[in-house]
């Protein structure tokens, strides 16, 4: 496997603390509000990275941690007069049922910041006995200064920092660069007992914390959007090596942005796409393609044709399944050709593209033998992509959205008395049952199984 190392600006094959073990650890979202599209990349891409990684190795352990406590939870569950978790409980619970639409399996675990206070407390000490933290104003700071290679990973130097996203200059720092380990809570704030006074955790150090209890001290891969880069995860690096003086982790593994229809999202241009709002728009297998079809490393932008181009894809692939829907597959490994150009810095569109030729295989084989294998081999090659596990009928049915507007009971009857009349070698009344199905806007195809029919508008996609 080879993955483009940001610490390192490289692609390079990935190396692991064990052999046989893989540890990966993604920054999941902060709950306050439904997941949008910029949440679900990552969580995709890093799905698919773990389902070839499960491939590949004996063990993988993956997990993906919820941000629970946030000045922006906090502020949601005020106006709301409830407490914290009134508010993170409704949002993870959506988030998971989103991400189950966009076919993204659980990791193995799902942290919670306000599971590990103590750990969190244990990680602020040992910093602070090992001269890289400091208390101010009831505030514990990480002294940036005490670690000669921060801004590695970031590459950006000392006055590009202070110009960067979320670092706070005020008045208690020794540095402006310092950055905040634990912070007093007011009354009426959420917070927790401390050595320090009661307060809560700053935002960096809750990962490095949580990695560290279920991880261990140097992790394999971490993995998140590329607005983490900096400051976070530049700050989890310096809180990770100085408090335990090993290797924070060996690769990291960054996506890239996500605009809308060449726009950044934002709330003020009202451009901020929901997953569950797209969910309306199309099937979440539709949602996946189009959010694969774009390079992790390469901006994406999100526009109506992307969802229509994926849905059209998938209309095709699960057509030819459909044709061999009674026909037992035959247990076949993933292509090779397929699974290596995944293993190359996940290249899914050289993936795609292979799979595409093993659909174009599978119509085109003829003994039953040699389907059954074919068969066996696009679904076991699609599955490292999270594509074409449903039944191809049912998938169909929710890919073909133009069904909605079509009378699909009439249609089914029709399709049902053609049928007959062609056993009855009347082919005369076969034919104008198919002319009447036409001006319905429907398209009949005669497979092996039975006779199939589709919205006339997709027969050219």
């Amino acid at each position: 496997m080879q993955l483009f190392n940001t610490l390192t600006r490289r692609r390079e094959t990935l190396r692991t603390e064990r052999p046989d073990r893989v540890t990966l650890y993604v920054c999941g979202p902060t709950v306050y509000n439904y997941a949008h599209i910029g949440n679900a990349r990552p969580a995709v891409v890093f799905d698919l990275l773990s389902r070839v990684l499960r491939h590949d190795y004996a063990e993988v352990v993956y997990a993906r941690n919820f941000t629970d406590v946030d000045d922006k939870i906090n502020a949601v569950a005020a106006a709301a007069g409830v407490p914290i978790g009134t508010i993170t409980e409704r949002y993870i619970a959506a988030y998971h049922e989103d991400m189950r639409a966009l076919g993204v399996l659980p990791p193995d675990l799902e942290p919670l910041v306000t599971e590990h206070l103590p750990e969190i407390i244990a990680l602020i000490e040992t910093l602070i006995a090992r001269g890289h933290a400091y208390e101010a104003e009831g505030h514990v700071l990480f002294q940036v200064g005490s670690f000669a290679e921060y801004g590695q990973l970031s590459g950006r130097r000392p006055e590009e920092m202070l110009a960067g996203a979320r670092v706070e200059v005020a008045p208690y720092k020794r540095d402006p660069l310092d950055f905040v380990l634990w912070k007093p809570s007011t009354p009426e704030q959420p917070g927790w007992e401390s050595p320090w006074g009661r307060g809560r955790p700053g935002w960096h150090v809750e990962c490095t914390a949580m990695i560290g209890e279920h991880l261990g001290h140097t992790i394999d891969i971490h993995g998140g959007g590329q607005d983490l880069i900096f400051p976070h995860h530049e700050n989890e690096i310096a809180q990770g090596t100085c408090a335990h003086g090993a290797r924070y982790c060996h690769t990291w593994v960054h996506n890239s942005f996500v605009t809308v229809d060449g726009q950044k999202m934002s709330k003020s241009l009202g451009n901020v796409l929901l997953v569950r709002d797209l969910l309306d728009q199309g099937p979440g297998e539709a949602v996946r393609l189009a959010l694969l079809g774009t390079h992790y490393r390469r901006p994406l932008d999100w526009n109506a044709e992307r969802l229509s181009r994926a849905r059209r894809t998938l209309l095709r692939h699960y057509r030819a399944l459909a044709e061999v829907e009674s026909l037992e597959a035959i247990d076949t490994p993933p292509d090779a050709e397929l699974l290596a150009a995944l293993r190359r810095d996940l290249n899914v569109a050289e993936a795609l593209g292979r799979l595409q030729q093993l659909v174009d295989d599978l119509k085109a084989v003829d003994s039953e033998t040699d389907r059954a294998r074919a068969k066996g081999r696009v679904l076991a090659s699609a599955r490292l992509l999270g594509l074409l596990q449903q039944a191809p009928t049912e998938a169909l049915a929710a890919l073909a959205s133009e069904r909605a507007d079509l009378p699909v009971a009439r249609i089914e009857a029709l399709v049902a008395e053609r049928e007959h009349a062609r056993q009855q070698r009347d082919f005369a009344r076969a034919d104008a049952l198919r002319d009447a199905l036409a001006e319905l806007g429907a398209e009949v195809r005669d497979t092996p199984e039975g006779p199939r029919w589709q919205p006339a508008a997709e027969v050219s996609t």
